[in-house]
C-alpha cells in the first residue's frame, strides 16, 4: 500500500555551515494551502522516516484525525562523524548548525509552507544525540521552538547546566523519555557510556523547575526498534487536538 501523503525534497545552501542541506518533508493527504500547520522538526531526518516510519504514523494519525495538522520534515546527517560535530554540545559546528536552524530553516519553512509562523506551532524532535541538540536549541530559543521530544537523549554536565540555569522553559512542552536497559551505549568519540543515570539526573533538573514537562522510562535499550514503538503515543500527546 502506498503512502496517502507526499515526500517533498528541497536544499538549503546554508551560509552558517557553507555547505547544502537536504531537507525532506512530509505533507499530509488532505494538505491544503488553506490551512495552518505545526512543524515537526527531526534531526536523524532519515533515520525517523525510515526506521521510525514517520510517513505511515503522519498517514495514520492524521486519517484517524487524532492529531492535528502537522508537516515532519527531516534533516540527515553526512555520516557518524558529521553529525557528532553538529548535534553534540562540544561539536565544532554545533553553534553554526543551530544557527542554521533558527536563521535559514525556520524562514524557509515559514515560506514554503503555511505554518503558523510561532514558536508553540514548531517542534524539534530527535534520538540520542539529536535529542540533545532539540533540547540544547530549545533552551537557547524558547520563542521560536515550543516543542521538544528527545528520545534517550545524550547527558553531559553541560546538558545540566543549560537546563538548571535556563530561566524560559515554561514556555516549552518537553517529552523526554530514556531505556532502562540503556546502561552500555556506544558513543562516537567517547566510548561506552551509561545513560540511564545521566538521564535520571536530567529528568531532577526539569521537576525542580515545574516546566511542562513529561518523562517516561520504558523497558528497553538504546534502538530503535524503542523508539519507533512510543512515537504513536508521543506524536498524539505533542500535536492532539488542544
Amino acid at each position: 500500500m502506498g503512502r496517502k501523503g507526499k515526500m517533498v525534497e528541497n536544499e538549503i545552501n546554508s551560509s552558517y555551515l557553507n555547505e547544502k542541506m537536504i531537507i525532506t518533508w512530509y505533507l499530509p493527504e488532505a494538505f491544503t494551502p488553506l490551512s495552518s500547520y505545526h512543524v515537526c522538526i527531526m534531526q536523524d531526518g532519515k533515520d525517523y522516516f525510515q526506521l521510525g516510519k514517520i510517513a505511515t504514523l503522519s498517514d495514520q494519525l492524521h486519517g484517524d484525525g487524532e492529531i492535528d495538522n502537522t508537516v515532519f520534515v527531516g534533516i540527515h546527517y553526512r555520516d557518524r562523524y558529521d553529525r557528532y560535530e553538529k548535534y553534540h554540545p562540544n561539536g565544532a559546528q554545533n553553534s553554526a548548525y543551530i544557527q542554521f536552524l533558527i536563521r535559514e530553516l525556520v524562514p524557509f519553512l515559514d515560506g514554503e509552507l503555511p505554518t503558523y509562523q510561532v514558536g508553540g506551532s514548531r517542534a524539534l524532535m530527535g534520538d540520542s544525540l539529536a535529542g540533545t541538540l532539540a533540547l540544547m536549541t530549545a533552551t537557547k530559543y524558547p520563542n521560536t521552538f515550543g516543542k521538544v521530544i528527545m528520545q534517550s537523549p545524550y547527558v553531559n554536565q553541560t546538558v545540566l547546566d543549560a537546563v538548571r540555569s535556563a530561566g524560559n522553559l515554561d514556555a516549552i512542552s518537553f517529552y523526554h523519555s530514556i531505556g532502562t536497559l540503556e546502561t552500555a551505549v556506544n558513543t562516537t568519540n567517547d566510548g561506552e557510556l551509561n545513560f540511564i543515570n545521566p538521564n535520571r539526573e536530567l529528568n531532577e533538573a526539569f521537576q525542580q523547575k515545574q516546566s511542562d514537562y513529561i518523562y517516561r522510562e520504558f523497558d528497553g535499550d538504546h534502538t530503535w526498534k524503542y523508539w519507533q514503538r512510543e512515537l504513536p503515543d508521543v506524536l498524539k500527546m505533542m500535536f492532539g487536538w488542544d
